[in-house]
C-alpha cells in the first residue's frame, strides 16, 4: 500500500437523506457499506470483471468523503450521505446479493489514487444510461468491456486515463473521529499540527492572495501565522482573533480541500510533501501494515544505539505488532519518560521520529551524498510514493548502468514490485540484509556504489560514455 493518511475506517456514518436534510444518521462497518452500496446500484448478474470496476470506483468515492472531511468540515457529524444527487445510493435493511458480497469481502480496501497524489480518488461515476458523466465510470459501460475479456484494472483505466494506481490491501484501523487534534493554537505554539495549518494557508493563499504566506513554513505560530490566519478568519466570516479553534481548523481544511479539487475527479491531487504526519494516530498490539513495519524499522535503527532498548532483527521486520514490538515500544517509552502503555500514540511516535533523525545526524554520510540525491528524512518501503521514492530510483539506475546483477527501475516515484526487487538485487550484491526496503544503511551503501560507477563513466569531451544520457533515453 500508499503509505500516506490513508486508512479503512471500520465504521462509516451515513446520513439518510440529502446533507441538510433532517434525517438520522446510521452508523454502519465500511465493508457493509459498499455491499450495501453496490447491490443498490449495480447488478449481481453482471460479469465479475464489471462488478469489481464498479467496486473500485465505490469504495474510492466513500474514501474520499472520509479523507477529505467533506461534510466534517462544514460542520455536519455524518462521513456520506445516501441521496444520489450528492453521493452513493445507500438503502438500510436491504438485501445483499452472495456473489457482490464475496467481490466487496476481497476488495473493500482496495482504492484507486491518480499519478503522484495520495488521496483517494473522487471516482464519479454514474449509470451511463439515463445520467452519463463525462470523465467518469460509465456502471453499465463496465459491462461490454468485460465481456470482451477486460480485467478490472482495464475497465477502470479506459474510464479515469492510464495514470490511475491500484492501492491494495489498506490497512483497516478504527474510527479515529474529525482530524481536528482538541486543542487550540495561538500565538507562540509549535508542532506538527501547526505546520498544517500554515500549509494548508499557503496553498488557499494561491486563490485568496490577500492572505499572505507564511515562508518557511516552520511550525512554529509565529505573528506572521497569526496575521494570515486573521485574514483568513475575516475572509471565511469567522471571529477575527488570529487563533485557530475547531471551527477555524475546519473551515482552513474546507477551503483547502476546495483549492485542491479533492473531491473532483479532475484533483489537483495531495503529495507527501502536503501532508505533515504519515500517521494513522495510534498504533497497538494485534495490529499490521505498512505503518507497523515503519515503526518496526525505526525500532531497529534506533535500538542499535541505545543499549537500552531491545534489538529488532531485521528478519523480524514483519508488519505485524507482535510481543517483540510492544517491548521494545515500552523500553523506548521508558528510556524517554512517556507513559510506559505500550501503544504508540502520537507523542511516541513524535519522539521516536525525531530520535531516529538523530541516529541519522551521527551517521557518517558521504559526501557526494547530499549533492547528488539527498538522505531520505524516511524509511522507504514497498507501496511508498514521491521524491524520495524518485530520487532512490534514480540513484538504482545509476548503479545499474555498472552492476548487471541490479535491474535499473521506471523513474515513476512509486515503490513497486520492480523497485523491491531492484533493492533486494543490490542488497545480496553487497551482503546487507535482503529486507527489499531502502533504511540509512542501504541509502549510503547504494550512495557509495552509484558514486563509483559515476566516477568510472567519467569521459573526454565528446566521448560517448556508454550508457544512454537523460531520463528515459533509448538511443
Amino acid at each position: 500500500m500508499a503509505t500516506t493518511p490513508v486508512t479503512i475506517p471500520e465504521t462509516i456514518t451515513v446520513h439518510l437523506g440529502a446533507p441538510s436534510a433532517n434525517a438520522r444518521n446510521l452508523t454502519v462497518p465500511f465493508n457493509e457499506y459498499i455491499k450495501n452500496v453496490a447491490s443498490s446500484e449495480i447488478y449481481p448478474t453482471w460479469p465479475e470483471e464489471a462488478i469489481r470496476a464498479n467496486v473500485y470506483a465505490q469504495v474510492s468515492y466513500a474514501l474520499n468523503r472520509v479523507f477529505t472531511e467533506w461534510y466534517r468540515n462544514q460542520g455536519y457529524d455524518f462521513d456520506i450521505t445516501n441521496s444520489t444527487r450528492y453521493d452513493q445510493s445507500f438503502v438500510p435493511g436491504r438485501d445483499i446479493f452472495e456473489n457482490i458480497s464475496t467481490i466487496v469481502d476481497e476488495a473493500f480496501n482496495n482504492y484507486l489514487t491518480r499519478g503522484d497524489a495520495i488521496e483517494p480518488l473522487f471516482a464519479q461515476y454514474c449509470n451511463g444510461t439515463t445520467v452519463t458523466c463525462p470523465g467518469g465510470l460509465s456502471q453499465w459501460g463496465t459491462v461490454p468491456l468485460a465481456e470482451q475479456g477486460m480485467s478490472a484494472e482495464d475497465i477502470v483505466r479506459s474510464f479515469y486515463g492510464n495514470d490511475i494506481n491500484f492501492i491494495q490491501n489498506a490497512p483497516v484501523s478504527p474510527n479515529l473521529g474529525g482530524s481536528w487534534p482538541g486543542v487550540t493554537f495561538r500565538l507562540g505554539d509549535v508542532g506538527e499540527e501547526v505546520r498544517t495549518i500554515q500549509r494548508r494557508l499557503n496553498r488557499i493563499s494561491t486563490n485568496y492572495p490577500n492572505i499572505q504566506k507564511i515562508e518557511p513554513a516552520s511550525g512554529l505560530f509565529d505573528a506572521d501565522t497569526e496575521r494570515a490566519v486573521r485574514e483568513f478568519q475575516r475572509q471565511f466570516n469567522l471571529a477575527v482573533d488570529g487563533i485557530v479553534g475547531k471551527a477555524t481548523w475546519y473551515q482552513i481544511a474546507f477551503i483547502y480541500n476546495n483549492v485542491k479539487r479533492l473531491s473532483e475527479l479532475d484533483s489537483e491531487g495531495l503529495r507527501l510533501s502536503d501532508i505533515s504526519r504519515q500517521y494513522p494516530e495510534e498504533l497497538r498490539e494485534g495490529m499490521q501494515g505498512e505503518y507497523i513495519r515503519l515503526l518496526q524499522y525505526l525500532l531497529s535503527v534506533v535500538g542499535a544505539y541505545y543499549d537500552e532498548l531491545p534489538r529488532i532483527p531485521i528478519e523480524q521486520i514483519d508488519g505485524i505488532f507482535g510481543p517483540l514490538t510492544r517491548e521494545a515500544v515500552v523500553a523506548y517509552q521508558k528510556m524517554m519518560g512517556l507513559p510506559e502503555t505500550g501503544v504508540v500514540d502520537r507523542a511516541t511516535w513524535t519522539a521516536l521520529i525525531s530520535t531516529y533523525q538523530s541516529v541519522l545526524r551521527v551517521r557518517p554520510v558521504s559526501e557526494w551524498l547530499p549533492g547528488v540525491a539527498g538522505l531520505p528524512t524516511i524509511f522507504l518501503i514497498e507501496g511508498m510514493r514521491g521524491e524520495e521514492v524518485r530520487t532512490a530510483q534514480q540513484v538504482i539506475n545509476v548503479i545499474a548502468r555498472g552492476y548487471p546483477e541490479v535491474p535499473s527501475v521506471g523513474v515513476d516515484g512509486v515503490f513497486g514490485p520492480a523497485t523491491r526487487e531492484a533493492v533486494l538485487a543490490f542488497q545480496n550484491l553487497v551482503g546487507l540484509p535482503p529486507s527489499g526496503a531502502i533504511g540509512p544503511l542501504t541509502w549510503e551503501t547504494m550512495a557509495d556504489y552509484a558514486e563509483t560507477v559515476l566516477a568510472g563513466s567519467q569521459t573526454n569531451e565528446g566521448q560517448f560514455p556508454g550508457y544512454p544520457i537523460g531520463e528515459g533515453a533509448t538511443t
